[in-house]
């Protein structure tokens, strides 16, 4: 069965537009939605970047049935994965059964904001799996020690858990972490890069019929040309190949990596305007590919006419 899921950019809307946006993305029929974790926009445009855990307790109050994905949360750097395990308790005793707890390497733009290193992927990986491990040690319950290479727990204890763990989805765009994922991970994660062959990697190392997640960028307007020229000036992300997305420091920098690409190096990656065949093309793209979980990440702020859209020509067509 495949599930259709709303993305919850932080980046792009305040704490208050968030909440409100879950439970309108819950009454339009989406599934599941997914909320980013970041402490930095990618670009000062967007404008946004609240404090992801504050924001899921207001949407734990005025959702009933929507199923919450961090999108991904970095236990690595900037947050210490003892402190993640509590706030990832929490709200899944505030969303009990519908919390799930979405974990990733990281980008330098939001990571090394203490003057702290920011590791080759190589070491990021190796911090997140030991992240993972000291999660799931914390919630075994009881006062716990940790001594690892990277992070140490002591007379550490998580007292308020639900009665039902939520489990970890771990993101990847690249082979190790893809098998890092089907390791320690109930579930995958791509962000969008290197799809298809992060899925085939983690599929073939272990990962099975655990849930795979991915997301694309979609821009809903009211002509194609409108949906484009949102697109490149909201949310160029998409047009970024490589590394630097993990590298870059500040949405400074990312500001003046958009000026190298253009509107059609965007758009070739971003389906654009109100033909609900072109964004149902893009979703069924990534279910020929394996995924059973797609999540849409509207660009810019026309997200109530995106989801009144969505709900009346797109949904009902995954739905039949």
């Amino acid at each position: 069965m495949v599930e259709i899921g709303y993305k919850l950019a932080s980046e792009e809307h305040g704490p208050l537009d968030l909440v409100c946006n879950a439970r309108q993305a819950e009454d339009a029929g989406f599934a599941f939605a997914m909320i980013s974790d970041h402490y930095h926009p990618w670009t000062a445009r967007q404008g946004e970047s609240p404090f992801v855990w504050g924001v899921i307790g207001g949407i734990s109050q005025v959702t009933a049935e929507l199923r919450l994905v961090t999108g991904v949360t970095c236990p690595t750097i900037r947050i210490h994965p003892g402190i993640i395990a509590q706030a990832a308790a929490t709200a899944a005793v505030m969303m009990p059964g519908r919390f799930i707890l979405g974990l990733g390497s990281g980008e330098n733009l939001n990571e090394h904001i203490f003057g702290d290193r920011w590791p080759p992927a190589p070491i990021r990986i190796e911090m997140l799996e030991e992240a993972v491990e000291v999660i799931r040690t914390l919630w075994k319950g009881g006062m716990q020690d940790y001594y690892g290479s990277f992070y140490t727990l002591e007379n550490a204890q998580v007292f308020s858990l639900p009665e039902k763990l939520p489990p970890i989805y771990i993101a990847s765009e690249g082979p190790i972490s893809a098998s890092l994922a089907a390791r320690a991970g109930d579930g995958f994660i791509n962000p969008g890069t290197n799809a298809e062959e992060s899925l085939v990697v983690f599929r073939n190392s272990g990962g099975g019929d655990k849930p795979a997640y991915v997301e694309i960028s979609v821009c809903w307007a009211e002509s194609e040309e409108e949906g484009q020229t949102t697109a490149y000036e909201q949310w160029p992300v998409p047009a970024n190949r490589g590394e630097l997305n993990r590298l870059l420091p500040t949405p400074v920098h990312y500001e003046q990596l958009a000026k190298m690409v253009t509107p059609e190096d965007v758009a070739e990656h971003v389906p654009s305007g109100p033909d609900a065949e072109v964004h149902i093309k893009k979703i069924e793209e990534r279910i020929s590919m394996g995924f059973d979980h797609v999540c849409v990440h509207q660009i810019g702020h026309q997200q109530q006419e995106f989801m009144e859209f969505y709900m009346n020509e797109v949904l009902p067509h995954f739905q039949e």
